[in-house]
């Protein structure tokens, strides 16, 4: 007797390339079509960071612009005129700075994962951002950035160039440690919401 023929074994279907649980199709309710679009409006924010990108831009032709004032007429610069416009590049460098972290931080929270995992030059930050994270690490930005400004003023207080006054330094000293305070207030926060193993929880 003759043993049956063995069916043949089936082709293993082709790998799907979405995530396992997720369903990307769109919803065929109203009320999952609201939900949809209102979701979907998080796009009209892309040219807001596009637009960031070209502010970004002009940041750049300014520090050129300085530098080569500076290179250029050095020889007639005195020590204060040299250490104020090393201080303006400082300032627009760390502006910059608050640019990048806004653009690609605001994008990752708010609009779409940035897919750079394994990227060798994927910003440290990046791995671990949030809204919390975010909003401390730009009140950092804004206090370094009034550091400059105020040690700025400081500098150029009691130069006949300026006329500034005694009250008008008050005034930036007293607006620059409310910075400073905000940001501590905002790393506070982000800890006692955001509470670590260390903390014993």
């Amino acid at each position: 007797m003759s043993a049956p023929p063995l069916d043949p074994a089936p082709s293993p279907s082709p790998p799907s390339d979405e995530r396992p649980g997720m369903d990307v199709t769109r919803p065929r309710t109203p009320a999952g079509m609201i939900g949809w679009s209102i979701f979907a409006s998080r796009w009209i924010q892309a040219p807001l960071y596009l637009g960031l990108i070209v502010a970004q831009a002009v940041y750049v032709v300014k520090f050129w612009k300085e530098l080569v004032h500076l290179i250029t007429d050095f020889s007639s610069f005195d020590e204060n005129a040299v250490m104020l416009t090393v201080l303006g590049l400082v300032d627009v460098v760390m502006i910059a700075n608050l640019l990048i972290m806004v653009i690609i931080g605001g994008y990752e929270t708010f609009v779409s994962r940035i897919k750079v995992e394994n990227h060798p030059d994927q910003p440290e930050w990046l791995s671990h951002v949030n809204a919390n994270v975010l909003k401390v690490k730009l009140a950092m930005a804004i206090v370094g950035i009034s550091s400059i400004h105020l040690l700025k003023t400081f500098i150029e207080y009691g130069t006949e160039e300026t006329g500034l006054t005694s009250t008008e330094v008050m005034w930036q000293t007293i607006i620059h440690f409310t910075f400073v305070l905000s940001a501590i207030g905002l790393a506070y926060i982000d800890r006692y919401l955001s509470p670590t193993k260390d903390d014993g929880l």
